[in-house]
């Protein structure tokens, strides 16, 4: 059974945890990891690139000059691809790159990240996040205190607002539902601070 070390917001131990041994103690998989980033960065995509091709250019109408007797190659047109201010041979058009990944995939991957995760030794577990007032400054010193580093994932449950309202502002930090955690942003950041009722959501929804 893994186990992981609780911290107040001072960073001082409160006690041992015992995690999922689903999640936190699963075969690591970097090829479904590999899929399922993968398949977020196309879903982030826009799609909205648009070139012209030679019968959307300007222009071009007319035949630029006779078939024989120049001396020149033959030409039909001068908005022909080879030509500058020419049209695009294949022209990318609008598209959708968005796909879906099978569910067991997407488990399997978010399992193996977190299974590394506290491996590594870049989980760090709060008992909660209380802050009389939330304000930027004060959980700026709260990551310090448990010593998040620069770049950190800080995953809270819903009714831990005060933390999202007063992470906003931080470069390098954010801050994420329990239910909505996705492996691109676990492997983004380079620490997870996770409270300790988010740690029960994710074992309840991802194992």
């Amino acid at each position: 059974m893994p186990k992981i070390q609780m911290i107040d917001i001072k960073g001082n131990p409160v006690e041992e945890v015992e995690l999922s041994e689903g999640l936190f103690a699963a075969p690591v998989s970097t090829h479904a990891v590999y899929l399922v980033v993968k398949n977020i960065l196309a879903n982030k995509r826009q799609g909205t690139h648009s070139a012209k091709t030679r019968a959307e250019v300007r222009g071009g109408g007319r035949k630029p000059w006779r078939q024989k007797g120049t001396g020149r190659a033959r030409q039909g047109s001068i908005r022909s691809p080879q030509w500058r201010g020419g049209g695009v041979v294949f022209a990318k058009k609008p598209r959708d790159y968005s796909y879906t990944t099978p569910k067991k995939t997407r488990r399997v991957a978010l399992k193996s990240v977190l299974t590394s995760k506290l491996q590594d030794g870049e989980m760090i577990l709060v008992d909660s996040i209380q802050m009389e007032e939330a304000k930027t400054k004060v959980f700026a010193n709260i990551l310090k205190n448990i010593g998040a580093g620069k770049k950190a994932l800080v995953v809270v449950n819903d009714d831990e607002k005060d933390v999202q309202r007063a992470a906003r502002n931080i470069a390098g930090v954010k801050t994420s539902r329990a239910t909505d955690i996705n492996v691109y942003d676990l492997l983004k950041y380079d620490n997870l601070v996770i409270t300790k009722s988010a740690l029960d959501v994710v074992e309840e929804v991802f194992n």
